[in-house]
């Protein structure tokens, strides 16, 4: 039987379905500003079969995929060094939240000076975009993390590097669930922008193209698969984390009720 959270989705789902076919059928809002849903449903069938929604999807997940795990490196390598220099907190704090403030979008024309118009530039605009809410959510939890605990650690003859991996870690790993998974869903919001540019496949490319050729039925068809495959990435991504650390389900579950 299904949970009521998931009846609710489903209802919230179907409602927001029902009144598209009526603004459609109707004439509420004109076909070609919204198509109905059995038109983009059709054109999503042909792109499968056609092997274009593949290829593009790939593209766009390899990009993603590259763009946030860097992003997730960087970020904990950078975290990590703050907690034990005050030196570096002092040196970058202050351009760190600068470049926060930035958008990624308006750092591309720089981006493609730097590193051309290629995969590189693409990247690191997901990078850019990603990087910051894990950061954030990595060093709130380390700087929330019980001081005692850390002096039991070294009263027991724990490493400075067991310290990180045994007792820093885990504690702050609340803080750090919720930046990896703000961080992913910025990644795909950075997709459509990092394929603006210089880009011949792609999920992004598929959308703006299909606007440049009024293709209204494909920009929705390529929305709800971005949008889907967003969905899928955070459920494998909270997945992975109960795997890795079961006391993480109860708030995981709090969070989703």
């Amino acid at each position: 039987m299904l949970a009521p959270r998931h009846l609710h989705a489903i209802a919230a789902f179907a409602t927001v379905l029902g009144l598209w076919w009526a603004a459609s059928r109707f004439g509420w809002i004109g076909a070609f500003l919204l198509p109905p849903p059995g038109k983009v449903l059709t054109t999503l069938i042909e792109m499968a079969q056609s092997g274009e929604l593949a290829r593009h999807t790939l593209v766009s997940l390899q990009r993603v995929g590259v763009g946030y795990l860097l992003a997730v490196a960087l970020a904990v390598l950078l975290a990590v060094v703050f907690s034990k220099s005050a030196i570096t907190r002092q040196l970058l704090d202050s351009l760190l939240e600068f470049l926060r403030q930035v958008p990624p979008l308006a750092l591309m024309p720089l981006l493609m000076l730097w590193l051309g118009i290629g995969e590189a530039q693409k990247v690191g605009i997901i990078v850019l975009a990603c990087f910051f809410p894990i950061f954030l959510g990595m060093r709130g939890g380390i700087a929330q993390v019980d001081p005692k605990l850390i002096e039991v650690g070294k009263v027991c003859g724990l490493s400075d590097g067991e310290i990180l991996w045994r007792i820093v870690l885990p504690s702050s790993l609340p803080s750090i669930v919720v930046g990896l998974r703000i961080g992913l869903g910025y990644s795909w919001r950075a997709l459509v922008g990092a394929e603006l540019i210089a880009s011949s496949a792609g999920l992004g490319y598929l959308i703006v193209d299909a606007e440049n050729l009024a293709r209204t039925d494909i920009v929705l068809a390529g929305i709800f698969v971005i949008g889907a495959i967003g969905i899928l990435a955070d459920q494998l991504l909270k997945r992975g984390i109960v795997r890795a650390a079961p006391w993480l389900a109860t708030n995981l579950e709090a969070a989703r009720a």
